[in-house]
């Protein structure tokens, strides 16, 4: 049947925004309005004439709640087939009203989970008549409409249906079914039971937005987030200003955004990220002064960059990375005289985060390949203890270098070669199939940037230099040498590690290993 008018509805909601309105208006259509427990009492109390499910039923609400829709008189209204003889007979018999119409959203799971509730809470919150009412209606569409999101009240608040409506209803119920079984599913195995890799896998997903293209015009792309919330991630950031974000510019500003909080509780520091690298990074008194040493970094790549920061932006720091085009800029927020200056480039996207993420946060990472999916923990190390392996110890100005070209090297794409100097990235080589090239292209990055900056010398001179996994030769060492490092972070743990530890003592080198790897593919 095309369209249907709604004679009965059956009322049940845990979120009760605009379930007056739309009772109010239903009623006004000669409605018969069928409710339960704290949705009932909420329409009485607005004025409305409701039925118990009890009425309905001819049984009470029983065991605190857990049993009540759960009925023949309730499934049958809803799954009879309409112009189907025996089905209708059977109506007759058994004294089973329809149902047109049925209005539910299911018990706050995921929040209950997210405030840190006890487990008997969390069981509790685990509902059961929702979702087989929902079930129930949505596979019944072409008689019945199932409505779980507020925002559809609109359309049936008329008091008829269209076929076409109800379908879209039941593709949203059922999205929102197997959602909440999923989100119950995650629960069970990974708090309750602490499986890390569970045999089945659900992720419950939340479409936000569809983008304009994917990574290139001909492809297509959405972005979705997971619901419970938690990370205050480029997901979540407040857009001021600018055009659409696009499918590059997301994972570009969140490559931004996860290494300038490895920040979070340091000095002011700017991160330039150009495809998913980190082309600059800098820490400084001032925020500018970290964008102005982060910038110097590599002047070239920065333009039409990323930039993320671990501060509030202010108007001077606006106004400097607004000396070259730049995609977006990441902040935990910015000041009026920030806004104003970023007002007048109106392609500019302005992001504010209120805070960063936890960059110890727990989770997992997800990629896909030809017929599967890869999955495993995020990367989370970030303080390694670390071994001298050298005769040289590192200076304490070495070592804080040291540690600091190290929480870069974690964001860099493998092979990854990071030089830092004061605070401040000197040369980067990312994404390399052998580590001499990365080390040979970060030391050729360094000199660019200083001949281009008239220093008279690479900032690679008396610098640390970090390498996201061993050295399997002293080859990529001895280039780093060339460049004038004087202190090396690594993981150690290859078969020629003796080699590279003699090569740096042959060079007076001081250096220390952290035992942990970071690769970045």
């Amino acid at each position: 049947m095309t369209q249907i008018t709604i004679k009965r509805a059956l009322i049940s909601v845990s979120d009760k925004t605009g379930i007056v309105d739309l009772a109010t208006a239903l009623a006004a259509k000669g409605v018969d309005l069928v409710s339960t427990g704290g949705t009932a009492k909420a329409l009485r109390d607005a004025g409305l004439a409701v039925r118990d499910i009890s009425d309905l039923t001819g049984f009470p609400e029983m065991m605190d709640g857990r049993v009540k829709t759960l009925h023949p008189k309730v499934h049958g209204g809803l799954l009879a087939v309409r112009d189907d003889p025996a089905h209708a007979a059977s109506m007759a018999e058994h004294e089973i009203g329809a149902i047109d119409l049925v209005v539910v959203n299911l018990y706050p799971f995921e929040a209950t989970v997210a405030k840190g509730a006890e487990r008997d809470e969390v069981i509790e919150n685990i509902d059961i008549g929702g979702p087989s009412m929902v079930r129930s209606a949505a596979k019944n569409h072409a008689f019945v409409a199932i409505v779980t999101d507020p925002a559809d009240y609109a359309l049936v608040s008329g008091g008829t249906t269209t076929l076409e409506d109800r379908k879209r209803f039941a593709m949203k119920a059922y999205q929102a079914t197997a959602a909440y079984d999923a989100a119950i599913a995650g629960w069970f195995a990974h708090v309750d039971q602490g499986e890390r890799f569970p045999a089945r896998v659900s992720v419950p997903m939340i479409k936000q937005a569809e983008l304009r293209y994917g990574e290139n015009p001909h492809q297509i792309a959405a972005l979705y987030t997971q619901p419970g919330g938690g990370v205050n991630g480029v997901a979540q950031a407040v857009q001021v200003q600018g055009k659409e974000l696009s499918y590059n510019n997301y994972n570009d500003a969140d490559a931004a955004l996860e290494l300038v909080s490895e920040f979070r509780d340091g000095p002011p520091t700017v991160v330039i990220v150009k495809h998913a690298n980190p082309c600059g990074v800098a820490t400084g008194e001032t925020l500018i002064e970290a964008y102005k040493a982060a910038f110097a970094c590599d002047t070239v790549s920065a333009f039409g960059g990323i930039i993320a920061v671990n501060r509030p932006l202010d108007g001077p720091t606006a106004e400097a990375i607004s000396g070259i085009f730049t995609e977006v800029v990441a902040a935990p927020d910015a000041d009026d005289a920030a806004r104003a200056v970023f007002a007048k480039k109106k392609n500019l996207r302005l992001l504010l985060t209120n805070d960063l993420p936890d960059p110890k946060r727990k989770g997992r990472v997800m990629k896909s390949i030809a017929g599967g999916f890869l999955i495993q923990s995020r990367d989370d190390a970030s303080s390694p203890e670390l071994k001298v392996v050298t005769k040289r110890a590192p200076t304490e100005e070495e070592l804080a270098d040291c540690r600091f070209a190290w929480t870069v090297a974690k964001h860099v794409k493998s092979n990854a070669i990071v030089y830092a100097k004061g605070g401040s990235t000197a040369g980067i080589g990312a994404g390399q199939m052998n580590r001499l090239e990365s080390a040979r292209i970060a030391a050729w990055k360094a000199k660019d940037a200083a001949d281009k900056a008239g220093w008279g010398a690479p900032r690679t001179i008396g610098s640390a230099v970090a390498s996201d996994a061993f050295f399997p030769f002293a080859d990529g060492l001895l280039a780093a040498v060339e460049a004038g490092a004087t202190a090396v972070i690594q993981p150690g743990g290859s078969i020629r590690d003796d080699e590279v530890i003699a090569a740096a003592d042959a060079a007076g080198l001081a250096m220390v290993f952290t035992g942990v790897r970071h690769f970045r593919h």
